[in-house]
């Protein structure tokens, strides 16, 4: 509790107060109010950010959701090598960010990489992945999938194979289809996993930033740029300005405790009807 006191609670409590602040070294701090705060409201650069971010935020939260409670399902058959498969798709997780955005960043290159091969070999062209802005956030958005459905397939899997399987005997019984019993019984049944998975993956939504400075630096343009990427440019390329960077961050905070708390308050008014 003392490390994660000194190293998390005290920097984000310290990180309000420097929002306040203005300073271009780190070392000399000059009160300024609530200016940066104005700043930031008349910033382009940001809303672009904050777009970006909804964007790349909402796309994840629904695609790694459903991914991951249909790779649940099928992971929960009785197969043959289930357990391998559930380590293949669990494995990208244990992937430094770092790694995994020059690995995809190798494979969407646009001259050499080993998608443009593949489709230039059958003929379809050589889209410019990481340099045309739609495509880039596909991209990122594809790769945060495929870096992060496996974490959360387990989670998904955990819930599944907590429900008693007395209540899909009873649903075979009345006569429910594979897809009733889907609907009725499984989905109520994971709805309090399922808002961990919302959560977690809404958080890690907001937050990204390691794999993508790696893959697109957030570009092209600008459209890959997310949130955190603003505040760490702000904070550490010139011209620095912290009081700019914290105060982007404190509104980043905000966000994800309003949105953490609304999806909570909702979730847990859905259980308790």
């Amino acid at each position: 509790m003392l490390i994660f006191a000194v190293f998390i609670v005290y920097p984000t409590i310290n990180n309000f107060n420097i929002s306040a602040y203005d300073s271009n070294n780190g070392r000399t701090f000059r009160y300024v109010g609530g200016r940066n705060y104005s700043e930031l409201v008349d910033n382009a650069e940001f809303w672009a950010a904050a777009r970006a971010t909804a964007l790349f935020a909402v796309c994840f939260v629904v695609l790694v959701t459903a991914a991951s409670i249909g790779l649940a399902m099928l992971l929960d058959q009785r197969i043959r090598g289930r357990g391998l498969f559930r380590a293949v798709f669990f494995l990208p997780v244990l992937l430094s960010p770092v790694v995994v955005g020059l690995i995809w960043g190798w494979i969407f290159d646009r001259n050499n990489g080993l998608a443009n091969t593949v489709l230039r070999g059958v003929g379809l062209g050589e889209p410019g992945w990481l340099i045309n802005d739609k495509l880039a956030m596909t991209v990122v958005i594809f790769v945060a999938l495929w870096t992060h459905v496996g974490f959360y397939t387990m989670i998904i899997l955990a819930g599944l194979q907590g429900i008693d399987p007395t209540y899909h005997e009873a649903a075979m019984i009345d006569g429910a289809s594979s897809w009733q019993r889907f609907r009725s019984v499984t989905l109520p049944l994971l709805r309090p996993t399922t808002m961990v998975v919302v959560i977690l993956s809404m958080i890690a939504g907001f937050q990204a930033f390691d794999f993508i400075w790696t893959l697109t630096g957030g570009g092209p343009v600008g459209a890959t740029t997310l949130m955190v990427q603003y505040i760490y440019q702000h904070a550490f390329e010139s011209p620095i300005r912290y009081g700019l960077a914290s105060a982007g961050s404190v509104v980043l905070f905000c966000t994800i405790f309003g949105l953490t708390a609304l999806n909570f308050l909702y979730n847990h008014r859905k259980a308790a009807a």
